[in-house]
């Protein structure tokens, strides 16, 4: 088997050893001087100091000038598969309009209903690609996508066939995730309840048969559903053998302990968390994952990251990329800034968008450089690894590598 050295970096962290829950110091950090990592066949074999690996190689790929190597980045929660745009719904938010006002001027949720049911397959595939590149070049080398602008089975299936064709398109590993329980549909004249039966007995047979998700998620809030008509819907995709995670605790409280009750690998939101949930999710099994795009879009609390590290809690940090209320979708940026607001240090932000999100997606071969994972990870042209949440998300990646292969940044 080729071997091939790819090196050397000033700093190289490797994230291995690390405690997947609880409050991090930087002094915890290992980091390894004029290091290298030595690939093959798409695996990290060994990682360590250049000069001691340069006899194991059979080639070396050079790194030139100031370079701090990372695992690559994760990002566990986006719905980037979508139609239309909300920029009109973002002016009006700024401009102190409530969202039942922006809703009834036909902006909302309902709006990228509307218009992702309008777009083809194919118009929804284009986008998905154009937005994995970006977030590529962003050094996100693992990418979970959500469904969730159907509410229907045709147009769940419309979607998640998009984010499947896409996954064989782009650089990246894809993670689809099917939210067909995002809001019951306005068109829907039926209960939550019987909606939520029709997607489960007729959409989750279709996911399985043609390999489209293995991932269940669900809105419990109450613009949504309550955790009293999301429990069958649960039960039937854990009789399918799906994995679970919720959109919990955003305005109100009681979808994080649905996730733990049905065994949800994460609860995503929680910006209503208080101490009790906090306490609850630490004791589970149950990654937490805050998605600091979204209160920048929305202008409100951030999810209390601080408190869930303090209190032994495994926080991963997500970009929650959307068209409605969290455009922007730039992951570090938003790690960057979440650590300034909730004083995490540099370790529980790296940790947050590396190892931890990889548990949050139910992923046990990345997140960390170690012998055995994939060989994914980025460089930064810098010569301290401090400098990259200084410059909250302005610090771009010199070099994305993919299974050991040198694919990005590129331009789109």
């Amino acid at each position: 088997m080729e071997k091939t050295l790819i090196g050397p970096f000033i700093q190289l962290l490797p994230l291995s050893g690390l405690p997947l829950k609880g409050a991090l110091k930087d002094e915890a950090l290992q980091i390894i001087p004029n290091a290298a990592i030595l690939v093959s066949q798409g695996k990290i074999h060994k990682v360590g100091i250049f000069s001691d690996l340069e006899k194991e190689a059979d080639t070396i790929e050079y790194v030139e000038g100031d370079a701090v190597c990372l695992p690559g980045f994760i990002d566990a929660h986006t719905h980037i598969c979508f139609g239309g745009s909300r920029a009109k719904d973002y002016a009006m938010r700024n401009a102190g309009k409530t969202y039942l006002e922006i809703a009834k001027a036909g902006g909302g949720i309902w709006d990228t209903v509307t218009k992702t049911r309008q777009a083809t397959e194919e118009e929804l595939l284009k986008g998905v690609i154009q937005r994995s590149k970006v977030h590529l070049n962003n050094g996100i080398t693992t990418l979970e996508i959500k469904s969730g602008y159907g509410l229907s089975v045709d147009e769940e299936l419309k979607m998640l066939r998009a984010i499947k064709k896409a996954s064989e398109a782009v650089t990246q590993d894809i993670v689809p995730t099917c939210l067909a329980a995002h809001m019951k549909p306005k068109d829907w004249s039926g209960s939550s309840t019987s909606y939520l039966e029709e997607i489960s007995n007729q959409l989750f047979p279709l996911l399985k048969s043609e390999g489209l998700a293995n991932r269940i998620d669900a809105f419990i809030e109450d613009s949504a559903f309550s955790a009293e008509e999301i429990a069958p819907y649960f039960k039937a995709a854990k009789s399918y053998g799906f994995d679970l995670t919720v959109h919990a605790d955003q305005f109100t409280t009681s979808g994080s302990q649905t996730a733990i009750d049905y065994g949800a690998i994460s609860a995503d939101h929680l910006e209503a968390s208080g101490e009790k949930e906090i306490v609850n999710l630490a004791k589970s099994n149950t990654i937490s994952v805050a998605l600091p795009g979204a209160s920048i879009g929305l202008g409100c609390d951030f999810t209390p990251a601080r408190n869930i590290l303090d209190l032994g809690g495994a926080l991963a940090i997500a970009s929650d990329h959307n068209p409605g209320s969290a455009p922007m979708g730039d992951l570090l940026t938003q790690a960057s800034i979440l650590g300034t607001f909730e004083k995490l240090s540099n370790a529980e932000v790296l940790s947050g968008i590396t190892f931890r999100a990889a548990k949050a997606l139910n992923l046990h071969d990345r997140g960390c450089l170690k012998t055995g994972n994939v060989a994914d990870f980025v460089v930064f042209p810098t010569n301290n690894y401090q400098e990259i949440t200084y410059h909250q998300g302005q610090l771009r990646p010199s070099m994305i590598f993919k299974n050991g292969k040198h694919v990005a940044p590129h331009p789109y």
